[in-house]
């Protein structure tokens, strides 16, 4: 949602309780500009890491399916979630609220911050690294009735990303700074839309078309998104201070953008992708369209909240520009069939390598995903719940 004072699903601008000067046009086209920037980094990453996460060899690192039922239920359960959020701070204390949701997403923000670095940071080890094997094992029972409940393989390296990820977790938690909070943001996004897969494009429009209405009807028909969105303290949003420029990064006037208005559309787009790589035609049309149509969406989204001075549920502009994009083309091209009759599920090999390296930005999203399928496996990572907030 975008406005100028909720924290809901879209950009918005949040002022501080005193009254302050305006935004200068500078510090609001930087602020924005940003956001937009930062929302497309996780969808564009994670779409390109989906592919192979859906190749992962590994069982209990395989993404979490959406089917079309889970799709037609999502609106309801996130309508009971924000109603019950709703009435908690309107019941009990913000501030002990916000504690206990604070710790949560500290150690989940830890968990996703690390399992989003360690590809890269696999890059800046020497090659006589000290690199030993630990495994977390968790069973119940004994004998052949032994069932495990964790079992969670790692190594030293994994320990160092932890380590990095721990030390942003206590400058959030401490602080609660801007650049944190963002850091959080982003791990979240980008683990929601590489490990969260819909599996087909029906199930798709289901989801997006739910969300549709859901955002629309808590955005214009209520106040209960503004309310939670303004007592909601977590790194839920992507933020940037429209006055970085007077006040440098101890900054309070931000522009904001709910990680929803990024994991909901990019999971989507990822499937595209997918889709596109299905074809073996080597082109990405799906893929692009879907990127730029969302680009347009969310600047669509910005305009409309800047021209009115108003809430705007982004996905109101999202989720027909990201469906009727891709479809336009699917007609033109012939392809509706197949583009309806694609099953992600299917595309899933348990034994094929899995992602070891963060993929750099150089090259197209043909190159990008070839050369992650291309991959050798790393066999050491198992978890029994993958870190994704989202």
């Amino acid at each position: 949602m975008a406005e100028a004072q909720n924290g809901s699903a879209g950009p918005q601008a949040v002022p501080a309780a005193g009254a302050r000067p305006p935004a200068t046009p500078e510090g609001i086209a930087l602020a924005y500009g940003s956001l937009v920037l930062m929302a497309l980094l996780p969808i564009f990453f994670g779409a390109l890491r989906s592919v192979s996460c859906a190749k992962s060899k590994n069982s209990s690192e395989m993404p979490e399916t959406i089917t079309s039922r889970d799709a037609a239920r999502f609106p309801i359960v996130a309508s009971c979630t924000l109603l019950g959020l709703y009435l908690f701070f309107k019941i009990f204390s913000q501030e002990y609220i916000n504690l206990l949701l604070s710790m949560y997403f500290f150690v989940l923000g830890i968990l996703a911050l690390s399992h989003t670095i360690s590809p890269m940071m696999n890059r800046f080890f020497p090659a006589n690294f000290p690199n030993k094997q630990y495994q977390l094992l968790f069973t119940q029972g004994s004998g052949e009735s032994k069932e495990e409940i964790v079992n969670y393989e790692f190594d030293t390296k994994d320990l160092v990303c932890l380590a990095l990820s721990s030390v942003v977790g206590v400058w959030y938690l401490l602080r609660k700074h801007w650049i944190a909070n963002n850091l959080f943001g982003l791990a979240f996004s980008l683990n929601g839309v590489e490990l969260l897969h819909l599996n087909n494009v029906s199930t798709g429009c289901i989801l997006l078309g739910g969300l549709f209405i859901y955002d629309v009807f808590w955005v214009f028909g209520t106040n209960v998104m503004v309310t939670v969105a303004k007592s909601f303290e977590a790194p839920i949003k992507l933020v940037f201070p429209q006055d970085l420029l007077e006040k440098g990064l101890e900054a309070d006037n931000f522009a904001m953008l709910g990680l929803g208005d990024i994991v909901i559309p990019g999971i989507f787009i990822a499937l595209l992708l997918r889709f596109d790589i299905s074809l073996k035609k080597n082109t990405h049309t799906y893929f692009y369209t879907s990127f730029v149509a969302y680009i347009f969406g969310l600047g669509l989204t910005i305009f409309i909240m800047h021209i009115f001075k108003h809430a705007q549920p982004a996905l109101l502009y999202l989720v027909p520009a990201c469906i009727g994009f891709p479809l336009l083309v699917a007609l033109a091209k012939g392809e509706v069939t197949e583009m309806f009759s694609y099953e992600s599920s299917a595309e899933i090999l348990p034994h094929t390598p899995r992602l070891t390296h963060f993929p750099t930005v150089s090259g197209s999203p043909a190159s990008l995903a070839d050369s992650m399928q291309q991959k050798q496996p790393c066999p050491r990572r198992r978890r029994q719940q993958s870190p994704s907030a989202m």
